[in-house]
């Protein structure tokens, strides 16, 4: 059985994001960055797939939190004989990647038990692993192609009483228990692994450090644990403490921007979705994706956020960003990059990984970075006028691309696409991607009106209006009293929650209003969340179901409140923010049925729809 994602925390230097479990299990761990192979994959398969577990044994979790505002993680164990605390983080004052794990007994004895396997390359590779002397201690050095590991720390039990644990021998690998797992890893396959226990008393503490270094240099000196986690405390709290936040969800929004701040890159500036591949959207299917990408979607709607915050300047750096990402090439737009603006991301399946509770395929690279969709350029263009508008001004470059931006636009005009949502099935035009595409060509215009940029602003018009008119003929049913996911069919979209959003239409529109109206008919559970689209019409050309997206939901509460139905839109939001782990984190849907986080964890796109909706609910409480 999978642990839970309610039961994970994440952790972040910037430039990579594992996953710890409450039990203390380092199950998800990417090197150098978030994107990069997992040198722990237990998360997608089983313990001998890569972890670093450390435990009091005997014991239970007594307190599991964040240190306030900061991604430090603090973990008590109370044993039959005394308290540990577990201080986990990834000091983010380096341009190196250390994970560090400090132990301290709080009173009594404890015992601490250390279990360590390694699995390079998302277990497909098995490392060299070897005792060796650095900084004048003895470390382990685990080597596998161009990656390497160095553990710095106590590797051997010193406690009288305790078995001693060599550590060369474990360092040679421990025999696979389970036949199928060995099998899927070519027969006699051995997890290196070394594990020790640690008798320890009251004022004692112990320390930790792996350290991700290329196999062909030195390791570098160990951190000092102690001075790493005051820096890296420092960073935090400094970083938080500029956000300033005026809703009854304060506490809840500080985590939402500290979590888009965790998944953003410090040396490139894009942001990914998310820190994980392959969690399902249904425990046992297919709908498993790779989200360790920067979606331009997201990144434009997480600009619009820190812009409406005060951070106008912060933002630019997005815009940088996307400058180098798309450069010269504006007619070859992507949905999706890498981290630094790669543009191969060619999907593939990990056959040898038993998946999150059974869900297979693991997938690894995301084949949407390849398909069109109508909806993005607008989000980006809606995002930049809004920066524009805060007094960030254009340069040469940055106007140059936003015209080079609608080009695409005119010349993929009547193309139809995949959606918002990534279909697989037959392109059509769907109306919130038309709706985008008009809002692209209104934010050109406006630029060139209000702000005296230059452009062929009768033709970006003519477009606009043009656009205006297909999508009132064509993506509005009168006979329903609602907007529509597609031109031609009846069904609705959660997505077209989004239409007010651009200026298309007011949120008290009668026909948002009756779109609204069909939304919460034909795509909310019993328990009163909406889904994405209806699966059971074979659309999405995709097997399968999947369960309510968080963001949606956030994105009907804002529109509640936009509409005058505050009450409501406070009774749903008040049911969404029930749905964070402890520590505040949210994934991508929610299984009401089971009562749990469902899809790739922590998700910015429920992170983002949280911080709005708790804006939108504030905006309504001034208006009364």
């Amino acid at each position: 059985m999978s642990t839970p994602l309610e039961d994970y925390a994440l952790l972040s230097n910037l430039s990579t994001g594992p996953l710890v479990s409450r039990d203390g299990s380092v199950d998800w761990l990417c090197l150098p960055r978030y994107d990069s192979p997992a040198v722990f994959s237990a998360l997608l398969g089983g313990p001998d797939d890569g972890r670093w577990r450390l435990s009091a044994v005997d014991g239970e979790v007594v307190e599991w939190r964040y240190l306030p505002h900061t991604f430090v993680l603090e973990t008590t164990w109370r044993t039959p004989t005394g308290r540990a605390r577990v201080t986990d983080f990834l000091p983010i004052v380096t341009d190196r990647s250390d994970l560090v794990r400090r132990v301290e007994c709080l009173e009594g004895t404890v015992e601490i038990e250390h279990d360590l396997r390694l699995r390079f390359d998302y277990a497909r590779a098995i490392p060299w692993v070897r005792v060796v002397d650095h900084a004048g201690e003895r470390a382990l050095l685990s080597l596998a192609g161009p990656e390497g590991l160095v553990l710095n720390g106590p590797l051997l039990a010193s406690a009288k009483g305790h078995e001693a644990v060599r550590q060369e021998d474990r360092a040679r690998g421990t025999e696979r228990r389970d036949p199928k797992h060995r099998a899927a890893h070519g027969g006699g396959a051995r997890t290196p692994r070394l594990t020790a226990r640690f008798g320890m008393t009251a004022g004692q503490s112990l320390a930790w450090s792996l350290t991700a270094v290329p196999s062909y240099e030195e390791p570098p000196e160990p951190l000092d644990a102690v001075q790493s986690l005051a820096e890296t405390i420092a960073f935090w709290t400094s970083w938080s403490s500029r956000v300033t936040v005026r809703t009854d969800y304060g506490p809840l929004v500080v985590r939402s921007f500290l979590v888009l701040r965790a998944l953003t890159h410090k040396r490139t500036g894009g942001v990914i979705a998310a820190p994980t591949t392959s969690l399902p959207e249904d425990p046992g299917g297919s709908r498993n994706w790779d989200y360790r990408y920067v979606w331009l979607r997201d990144n434009a709607l997480m600009i619009e956020v820190v812009v409406t915050y005060g951070h106008a300047q912060r933002a630019g750096v997005w815009r940088d960003w996307l400058l180098r990402a798309i450069a010269g090439d504006t007619d070859d737009v992507r949905v999706l990059y890498g981290l630094a603006g790669e543009r191969e991301l060619t999907e593939k399946t990990l056959d040898h990984l038993a998946g999150y509770e059974g869900s297979r395929p693991v997938r690894i690279g995301n084949d949407a970075a390849q398909q069109y969709q109508a909806d993005v350029v607008g989000e980006v263009m809606i995002a930049l006028a809004l920066l524009r508008d805060q007094g960030v001004a254009e340069n040469e470059y940055s106007w140059g691309l936003q015209r080079g931006l609608l080009r695409f636009c005119e010349t993929n005009f009547d193309r139809k696409d995949y959606g918002i949502w990534e279909t697989r099935g037959e392109p059509r035009h769907f109306t919130h991607g038309r709706v985008m595409m008009w809002a692209a060509f209104d934010r050109g215009v406006r630029a060139v009106e209000n702000h005296g940029l230059a452009g062929p602003v009768d033709r970006w018009r003519q477009l606009r209006d043009w656009l205006r008119q297909e999508i009132d003929e064509n993506g509005y049913d009168p006979a329903l009293g609602s907007f529509t996911q597609t031109y031609g069919r009846p069904e609705v979209d959660a997505s077209l929650l989004q239409l007010p959003h651009t200026g298309y239409l007011a949120p008290d529109d009668p026909r948002m209003l009756g779109t609204v109206a069909r939304i919460e008919s034909e795509l909310r559970d019993e328990h009163g969340l909406v889904h994405r689209y209806r699966t059971d019409t074979g659309m999405d050309g995709l097997a399968g179901d999947e369960h309510p997206f968080l963001i949606c939901n956030f994105w009907l509460v804002e529109q509640y409140a936009r509409s005058g139905r505050l009450d409501d839109a406070r009774a749903l939001m008040d049911q969404l923010v029930g749905y964070a782990n402890d520590l505040g984190l949210l994934s991508e849907e929610y299984d009401t049925g089971a009562g749990r986080l469902i899809g790739n964890f922590p998700q910015a796109f429920s992170h983002l729809g949280l911080i709005r909706a708790a804006d939108a609910i504030a905006a309504g409480n001034r208006r009364r």
